[in-house]
């Protein structure tokens, strides 16, 4: 029996293009997405699009992983950095906004900016089909669609008033390519702080590169202008099961043993969460681009 195409992915149809011809329009039939020239999308019983073509992009997000991070963010320990990324991507407000979030995972943060946003629509590109099947019950207002961050988007140009990024891999050509040139782009990453504490205790733990600031800065400068940044960083009190679900969630999870994490020395504890949060517009004409 065909998929019904979810409401809050009807919303977002204008803003797709087939990823194939990559400028023909999608529109929705018999259970798919298609273009006029055929090509066709299935539209996964769980509510999200999935577009991708050729060679699938592999995604460590496995079902274990996806259950740990909705475990760990239903506590509310990562609420402050929910809240400054949607502050910041709420600060140009045209009045029926479009957000898309590359690399959303759950949907959680996309979910917190549409709040943020009363007449806003959200889309959320990911890999992982188990990610994507939260991300497409995150919010009323939010479609969900199975994309590469690292492939060109097939989404039409200058279509989102917000790029959102939080803990995820960067296309900063594509981020520039799909904004609207009054948009934003905001990126949310780790400090070297950022859980320091447990990264002393799990020495087998994922660090932060000590140069990540200096290699965003680089990567972003040509297509982007820094407005601001902020930085969150508080204090958290994690149970054990809270610890297990942080690093269950994470790439760390490949390279921490169950021996690690079977000792109790380590848990429950207080740990920093530091996170910057910064608030890009797009260069126009974008530096080093020819304006002849």
């Amino acid at each position: 029996m065909p998929v019904s195409l979810p409401p809050a992915l009807e919303l977002s149809l204008d803003l797709l293009r087939c990823p194939t011809c990559r400028t023909r329009r999608l529109h929705s039939g018999r259970g798919a997405l298609r273009c006029p020239v055929g090509h066709t999308f299935d539209i996964a019983r769980h509510g999200y699009a999935g577009l991708l073509t050729g060679a699938r992009a592999t995604s460590g997000d496995d079902a274990a992983m996806v259950q740990a991070r909705d475990r760990f963010l239903s506590t509310g320990t990562y609420a402050p950095i929910r809240e400054i990324g949607a502050r910041l991507a709420a600060g140009t407000e045209p009045e029926r906004a479009t957000v898309v979030d590359v690399g959303c995972g759950t949907g959680y943060y996309l979910a917190g900016v549409l709040d943020h946003l009363p007449g806003a629509r959200g889309l959320g590109l990911d890999t992982s089909a188990r990610a994507l099947r939260s991300a497409a019950r995150a919010h009323d207002r939010a479609a969900a669609m199975a994309w590469d961050v690292f492939r060109p988007f097939p989404l039409a140009d200058g279509t989102a008033d917000v790029v959102l990024n939080v803990f995820a891999p960067r296309n900063p050509a594509e981020f520039h390519r799909v904004l609207r040139p009054t948009g934003r782009l905001v990126v949310l990453r780790p400090t070297g702080r950022h859980l320091a504490e447990l990264r002393g205790r799990l020495p087998a733990m994922v660090t932060v590169d000590p140069a990540k600031e200096q290699r965003l800065h680089r990567a972003l400068n040509p297509f982007f202008e820094a407005v601001v940044t902020e930085q969150v960083e508080y204090s958290a009190i994690l149970t054990r099961q809270n610890v297990l679900d942080l690093v269950a969630m994470t790439p760390s999870a490949r390279h921490v043993s169950r021996a690690d994490l079977g000792n109790d020395g380590l848990l429950p504890g207080q740990f920093t969460v530091s996170v910057l949060a910064t608030a890009y517009r797009p260069r126009w004409p974008r530096a080093g681009s020819c304006v002849c």
